[in-house]
């Protein structure tokens, strides 16, 4: 059974910086799966974050979290970061990371991913 979990959540003051992490169970994440981070704020739609293909070597920002935002991974570990800095109340949000067969980098914010984890609530004060 396929699991992700996301952790790192918190409250935290604009400007400040959080890194928050995925961690699958039940698959390998090498095995050629890309890894995306989607949010959905408080009476919005889910919105595309960032994502990463399985080695790492492709990735795709949006626009509003470009140079503040970074996702990495850790194959062996299974797990996947998102560094997030320069914190404002607009990136307020549940975070989730989810999970796909890689089939290109122009697909990688596609939402269209097959794992999903439960998400972990980040909140930004003003």
């Amino acid at each position: 059974q396929v699991q992700l979990v996301e952790s790192g959540g918190r409250l935290v003051q604009a400007g400040g910086s959080l890194r928050l992490s995925c961690a699958a169970t039940g698959l390998t994440f090498s095995s050629n799966y890309a890894i995306g981070w989607f949010r959905q704020a408080p009476g919005k739609e889910r919105e595309f974050v960032v994502a990463i293909s399985p080695s790492g070597d492709s990735t795709d920002y949006a626009d509003s979290v470009k140079g503040r935002f970074t996702i990495s991974r850790d194959n062996v570990k299974n797990t996947v970061y998102l560094q997030m800095n320069s914190l404002n109340p607009e990136d307020t949000a549940v975070y989730h990371c989810a999970a796909k067969y890689y089939s290109g980098t122009r697909y990688l914010r596609d939402p269209s991913y097959t794992y999903w984890g439960q998400g972990t609530q980040v909140t930004v004060s003003s």
